[in-house]
């Protein structure tokens, strides 16, 4: 008799939709940090003023995530999410026809901070809870880096097309990418298991899943979520640590690297090249830390990650120039490997203390990581027009990644489970 054939659980491919979108989402956000100088060279607006768009952007792509989370719990994430992509290509293609400064801020920094927004890291907590138990925290990992890797291994190429055929060609790239992805979306993300019959990866019997939509505005949910978390300790210190992760990530080494590095005569393809590096080392390095989160205490590896990333970005101004010698190669790979590292472990975190409502907290959680972000953007911006260099802020982000590892130590230890945390 033949062998009957294993058929592929849906879960995996909800789940690589999610990372082909991730990719799209983080590569689409990211887009303007290569457009600086271009942008500045054309129109003659400060690195400030353009920053500010970045800034609006980061703050938007954390501000709508707990709302997109709280949406896709009633509409689904399917309509959520192609409504983002859509969203994502009407910003990204209307630039090429702005003149102003203002254009500028409101297409990249809040149609596709509202679009991208809609399909950050709350919506990998979203995934991973309803559709896998057995492997949570690796699948985690593996979504995170998809977002971090988008964000870096797409600079090369739109700083290649920037400089080959001006700013505006990799505009309409992003608008097109976005579009292609809406019919991915729609045939194969599904909003729960039972809508195609099955049960999440790894559930047993006695564990009961979210199995459809719920009533109510989303959000009343979203600040019913804020109001209850707000009252712990636990999530002051995961907010705080978060903010400082996205000053020392996003904020400030994924908006300004290449115009840091190119400050010190090294070519900006050259500068996107490297920022590609950080995004591929940062696969191997979030998928590790998401198999680490399933078996070490989160807390402990937080505390790790903040500090040995603060020790990185001292050294950093050291180390540019206008080739790329040994010394920058050791930083590409050690701060890679711990550029969104901490995500796996702040969402398991936030599932264990604030249960059912866990993707929802992270999402303000995540809010504060692009409100610092956000700070870091404009404020390394700043520092560049008034200083000539960016080397304050390498030093100020170094300082509060060790007061991060501090804020996450704090959390306190806890033996069990719960649904949602009432103290600590």
């Amino acid at each position: 008799m033949p062998t009957p054939t294993r058929r592929i659980h849906w879960a995996w491919l909800v789940a690589g939709t999610a990372f082909v979108t991730l990719i799209g989402a983080a590569g689409f956000r990211a887009v303007p940090s290569v457009l600086i100088d271009p942008l500045h060279e054309e129109f003659g607006w400060s690195h400030a003023t353009i920053s500010s768009a970045v800034s609006i952007n980061l703050v938007l792509f954390g501000v709508i995530s707990p709302f997109a989370a709280a949406l896709m719990d009633s509409l689904g994430m399917r309509r959520v999410v192609a409504g983002a992509l859509v969203l994502v290509a009407a910003g990204s293609g209307l630039t090429v026809f702005m003149t102003s400064s203002w254009q500028l801020l409101l297409c990249w920094g809040v149609l596709v901070g509202v679009g991208t927004g809609s399909m950050s890291m709350a919506f990998v907590a979203t995934v991973t809870g309803r559709w896998f138990v057995r492997h949570r925290g690796l699948v985690s990992g593996v979504l995170t880096a998809a977002g971090a890797t988008g964000q870096l291994v797409f600079l090369p190429l739109v700083a290649a097309l920037a400089t080959a055929h001006g700013w505006r060609t990799p505009a309409l790239v992003v608008a097109a990418a976005a579009l292609a992805v809406v019919p991915l979306v729609l045939i194969l993300l599904r909003d729960h298991p039972k809508d195609v019959g099955t049960t999440a990866y790894g559930a047993t019997p006695d564990e009961v899943m979210p199995t459809g939509p719920v009533t109510g505005s989303s959000a009343a949910r979203a600040f019913g979520a804020l109001r209850a978390a707000a009252r712990t300790r636990t999530f002051w210190l995961l907010a705080g640590g978060f903010a400082i992760c996205g000053m020392s990530t996003n904020g400030l080494v994924g908006t300004h690297f290449v115009t840091a590095a190119h400050d010190h005569g090294m070519p900006q393809t050259t500068a996107a090249s490297l920022l590609a590096l950080v995004g591929i080392f940062d696969v191997a390095g979030t998928i590790f830390s998401g198999w680490l989160t399933d078996r070490v205490d989160p807390r402990l590896l937080l505390g790790v990650y903040y500090t040995l990333r603060g020790l990185s970005l001292v050294v950093l101004p050291s180390l540019f120039g206008p080739n790329t010698e040994p010394p920058m190669w050791a930083f590409i790979v050690f701060y890679g490997l711990d550029w969104i590292a901490t995500v796996p472990p702040t969402v398991a975190l936030c599932r264990n203390r604030f249960g059912t409502s866990g993707p929802v907290v992270f999402g303000w959680v995540f809010a504060s990581h692009q409100i610092g972000a956000a700070l870091a953007a404009v404020g390394a911006g700043a520092i560049r027009d008034t200083q000539g260099s960016y080397d304050l802020a390498w030093f100020m982000a170094g300082g509060l990644c060790g007061l991060a590892a501090l804020l996450s130590l704090a959390i306190r230890p806890i033996r069990e489970p719960a649904h949602a945390e009432t103290r600590s």
